[in-house]
C-alpha cells in the first residue's frame, strides 16, 4: 500500500463520530421559499396551487434524504429525491463552517451551515446544511474533529524526500537517494510481475 506523509491509505473503515439531525420545520421553510418563488416570478402564480398541494409531499421525501455524517476523517453528506448527490469532504481541507440565518429562517427558527474549503474553484460553499438541529454544536464538532486530523497530520513521521523539501539544510542527497530507493522499489515489481 502507498503512503504518504499524514495519510493512510489502507482504506481501514472511518469511525463515525456524530450524525446530523435535520428540524422538521425546514419543510415549511423550503415550501414558503418555493411559494414565494411562484408569486415573485409572475409566471410561477399560475404553479403555486400545485406547489402548494405537491410541495409539502415533496419537501418532506427531501428531508427524509437527507443524511450528515461526521466520521474521524471526513464529512459526508447525501441528498436527493430524484438525483441522489453524496459529497465526502475531507477534513483537512475545511477552512471555516458559517451560520446563516435569514429573516425566514430565524422564523421558522432554523440555521444554515455553510462549508467552505481550501482550494474551491468557484465562491460560496462546497455543502450547505440547511435546517440542522443544534448546527452550532455540530460546527464546534466539525471544527474540533479538524483540529484533531490537523494535529495527527503534522505529527505524522515524514520521509526523507518531504524533509528535504521543507529544511533545504538536509540537502540534496537525502533527497536523490529516496528518489533512487523508489524506483529501485518500481523496477523490482516491474521485473517481478
Amino acid at each position: 500500500s502507498a503512503t504518504i506523509p499524514g495519510r493512510n491509505y489502507d482504506m481501514e473503515p472511518e469511525q463515525v463520530l456524530q450524525i446530523a439531525k435535520f428540524n422538521p420545520k425546514v419543510c415549511d421553510y423550503w415550501l414558503l421559499s418555493g411559494a414565494i418563488i411562484c408569486v415573485i416570478t409572475v409566471i410561477g402564480i399560475p404553479l403555486l396551487p400545485f406547489w402548494l398541494i405537491f410541495g409539502k409531499i415533496l419537501t418532506l421525501r427531501f428531508l427524509k434524504s437527507l443524511k450528515c455524517t461526521l466520521t474521524d476523517r471526513s464529512l459526508k453528506y447525501e441528498k436527493g429525491v430524484f438525483f441522489r448527490v453524496e459529497k465526502t469532504v475531507p477534513l483537512d481541507k475545511i477552512t471555516d463552517l458559517g451560520l446563516v440565518q435569514g429573516p425566514v429562517m430565524r422564523y421558522f427558527d432554523i440555521e444554515a451551515l455553510a462549508v467552505e474549503t481550501a482550494g474551491q474553484s468557484t465562491a460560496g460553499s462546497t455543502v450547505t446544511l440547511v435546517g440542522i438541529r443544534r448546527g452550532r454544536a455540530f460546527r464546534d464538532a466539525v471544527l474540533s474533529q479538524r483540529d484533531v486530523v490537523s494535529v495527527n497530520q503534522s505529527n505524522a513521521p515524514s520521509s526523507p524526500a518531504s524533509e528535504a523539501m521543507q529544511d533545504p539544510a538536509i540537502g540534496n542527497d537525502a533527497l536523490l537517494k529516496d528518489i533512487r530507493d523508489t524506483l529501485n522499489r518500481i523496477e523490482e515489481n516491474t521485473r517481478s510481475k
